[in-house]
């Protein structure tokens, strides 16, 4: 099994790469947030699952092994396959999904297109303590520094949810009001994954 690749970013749309590792193109799935973190032309590591079916061999890509770790863990769970899987590490951080499971927040699982309230509570069953205890402080990111907030980056996330399946003026409305709770009218580079895990959770709130 491939467990990681690092090389240089051939190419970059809204829910794939291509890496270049000496010479060979991997493409690697990967989430919205994973990918944000991606520049063309420039070298990047990330971990990475393999997905073996009869008709195909399919390559998953996560900013760090702790990421890969909870997407395999939550495809134990029936139903639970791996777009899914990775649907669920778009919307929430690994520690987000480890409190969400412990304290049987089906809220914050629905909030996942694709999970309903039956889907959540055979989550919260399934995995109990498996994915372990958050490993976090509770905050989710860094804030931004000074550099990254003097461009926009609105336009990059309205486009990763339209690549999720949401609809573009959905999509711009949730990161207008993301923005608006921050007290802020643009993002930064270092806030597109930020913000757009804020964005899907505010449209997955809508949804329900």
């Amino acid at each position: 099994m491939i467990a990681s690749l690092t090389g240089t970013v051939a190419h970059v749309t809204l829910d794939r790469a291509v890496v270049d590792v000496g010479g060979v193109g991997y493409l690697v799935h990967a989430t919205p947030a994973t990918l944000a973190a991606l520049r063309v032309g420039e070298t990047a590591g990330v971990a990475t699952s393999m997905v073996v079916r009869e008709d195909s061999m399919t390559l998953y890509g996560f900013a760090d092994p702790d990421e890969r770790d909870v997407f395999e863990a939550v495809q134990t769970v029936s139903g639970v396959g791996p777009r899914l899987a990775l649907a669920m590490l778009a919307v929430h951080t690994p520690d987000a999904l480890r409190r969400a499971v412990a304290g049987e927040d089906l809220a914050a699982l629905t909030r996942v297109p694709g999970i309903g309230r039956k889907g959540a509570q055979r989550i919260v069953l399934e995995l109990g303590d498996r994915l372990g205890p958050p490993s976090g402080t509770g905050v989710a990111e860094a804030a931004p520094s000074a550099a990254a907030a003097s461009a926009d980056h609105s336009e990059r996330v309205v486009e990763a949810l339209a690549g999720l399946g949401w609809p573009a003026k959905q999509a711009d409305d949730a990161v207008a009001k993301v923005l608006a709770e921050a007290g802020t009218d643009a993002v930064a580079a270092d806030e597109v994954a930020t913000t757009l895990r804020a964005a899907l959770r505010v449209l997955g709130g809508h949804r329900g």
